[in-house]
């Protein structure tokens, strides 16, 4: 697997390359802006960016949107934010691409470096990995109009738990609901926000995302 790497801060960056270095993975491009990434993609065609969300010259959003360019110029590229920041705005039109190949994770929440390597392949190889903050923070910017207005508070749960990409299983059991009890709240959730039910993990949450990102379009356009 090859990556590249952007991130502002020199330590941080130098840190996450040899932590690569040592799981196998080969960098082949370390940057600190946004306008950096773009070129390294275009230049090394790499499997997967690892992005900061805030970079120079603003430290706001540089990161994000630079991700959103590669992903019109270079679509099959794998982007993973790692940041210690969810960044709304631009969050959500990211993560709801149809192409999967995505994720978003809190510095400050990986605890195991095995782990986050996982994750990094993961999401290489066409899956979606999501930190629960991250999903937190996206439902509560929803509008509280329209259907998500219609849910009720287990419902947000469980809807919540879909979107980090949990199963039936695991959400009953941090719930402590049975599978039909799970089933019955999930088959809910997807019809009150009009989305076909699928037991595919990652078409799910693209689906919760896409809805979420029509959402605060249409929130955009009305405000």
């Amino acid at each position: 697997m090859r990556v590249v790497i952007a991130e502002d801060s020199v330590l941080l960056r130098e840190g996450l390359a040899r932590l690569l270095a040592d799981g196998g993975v080969e960098v082949v491009a370390q940057v600190g802006d946004g306008p950096g990434l773009v070129a390294a993609v275009d230049a090394y065609r790499p499997d997967l960016a690892v992005v900061d969300v805030r970079m120079p010259p603003s430290h706001t959003d540089e990161g994000l949107r630079a991700a959103l360019e590669v992903r019109e110029r270079v679509p099959g590229t794998a982007i993973l934010v790692l940041s210690q920041y969810v960044e709304e705005r631009y969050a959500a039109d990211l993560l709801a691409s149809p192409a999967g190949r995505v994720g978003y994770l809190l510095k400050d929440r990986i605890a195991d470096v095995t782990e986050f390597l996982d994750v990094l392949r993961r999401v290489a190889a066409g899956g979606t990995a999501l930190d629960p903050e991250v999903v937190a923070q996206l439902l509560a910017s929803a509008r509280d109009e329209g259907p998500l207005k219609t849910l009720s508070a287990r419902e947000r749960e469980v809807l919540a738990l879909v979107a980090e990409g949990r199963s039936n299983k695991a959400i009953g059991e941090q719930l402590e609901l049975s599978q039909r009890g799970v089933q019955k709240h999930v088959t809910a959730v997807f019809a009150k926000l009009g989305l076909a039910a699928d037991e595919d993990d990652n078409r799910r949450i693209l689906a919760v995302l896409e809805y979420l990102r029509l959402d605060r379009l249409q929130a955009a356009a009305g405000g």
